[in-house]
Parts: C-alpha cells; sequence; structure tokens
C-alpha cells in the first residue's frame, strides 16, 4: 500500500520500487505491531497505592462501624436498665462479689426472697448497682453481658478443681446473710 508521495518518487526515478516496497511493508508492520502496551511500572504502583489506602479505608470504616454498634449496644441496656428497674430499698444489707470486691445493696425481705430465687438481677449500672426482672435480664445480657453482676437465676458452672468437688457436698442457702 503506496501513499502517492512514495508514487512521484518511483515515477521520477528518485528510489527504486524494491526499495518503496520494503518501507510500504515496514510501515505496515508498525501499523498492526501497534498492540497496547502492558501498564508502565509508575501506572503499576499507584494502582497498588490506591487498592492499599481502599483497603484500609475499609478497614477504618468496618472498625469505626463496630465501635458504634457497640456504643449503641450499650446505651440500649443502659435504657432497658432506667426502664425496667425495681425500686429496692430496706433495712436489710444484700451483699454480693462483684469481681474482686465485695459490694452491697440495701433491700427489703420481699426483694431479697426475689433475689436468692433468681426472679431479680443485680446488674451494674453507672457507679452504683440496680435490681431488674429476671426477663428483662436477658435482653441486657445479649447487649452487655459485662453488667450483669449477680444471677442466681444461671446455671452453675461444673467444679474446676478436686477441691471445688468436695465443698459442693455442703452448699451455702442463696439468702445467706452476711
Amino acid at each position: 500500500m503506496r501513499n502517492p508521495l512514495q508514487d512521484q518518487l518511483l515515477k521520477a526515478g528518485l528510489v527504486k520500487k524494491g526499495k518503496v516496497d520494503q518501507v510500504a511493508r515496514e510501515q505496515s508492520k508498525q501499523r498492526q505491531g501497534k498492540a497496547p502496551t502492558g501498564p508502565s511500572a509508575q501506572q503499576v504502583e499507584a494502582q497498588r497505592l490506591l487498592a492499599e489506602r481502599a483497603e484500609r479505608d475499609r478497614a477504618l470504616a468496618a472498625e469505626r462501624n463496630a465501635q458504634a454498634r457497640a456504643s449503641e449496644l450499650r446505651t440500649q441496656a443502659r435504657q432497658l436498665i432506667d426502664a425496667h428497674k425495681v425500686e429496692h430499698s430496706g433495712d436489710i444489707t444484700y451483699r454480693f462479689a462483684d469481681g474482686q470486691r465485695i459490694a452491697s445493696v440495701l433491700v427489703d425481705v420481699r426483694l431479697r426472697a426475689q433475689l436468692a430465687s433468681g426472679a431479680l438481677v443485680i446488674v451494674r449500672h453507672g457507679e452504683g448497682y440496680e435490681l431488674i426482672p429476671r426477663a428483662i435480664a436477658g435482653r441486657i445480657d445479649e447487649r452487655d453481658p459485662g453488667l450483669i453482676v449477680l444471677d442466681h437465676g444461671r446455671g452453675e458452672a461444673a467444679p474446676a478443681s478436686d477441691d471445688d468437688a468436695y465443698y459442693q457436698q455442703f452448699p451455702v442457702p442463696d439468702d445467706l446473710i452476711w
């Protein structure tokens, strides 16, 4: 495939026919050989950086969403406690273990019996403790299990050692007043 300039040069005798054909073949090869080249090293590096940044952004967003969800669940648990707490007052000090320390709430005879039977549960609320019904305790446990301090309605765990197994034969009543 020749262009008009090559034809004119051939007619004028300035070039040979073989040379014109060779140049035409080379030009044809160049046109056909222009396959898209692979991305350059800079483009590959830029794409890698974009992918890393997107992954990091996704991880941060997932962490923020998890923190927001946990905060939302804690707020729901506090609202449940506020809405369903049982007013407690009385002259009997009901003591219980909260981790490594002994805490107490004042209750009357009726509330103490309900606590011992498992109908009421003691939960941590702010700086103090509140009594809530067992049905609400299940909903609070789903949202934030760390709030429940004392629940006599839960099943007891299996003995951890031989000493625990031995002392299991000496039951301590739940309504024991210290």
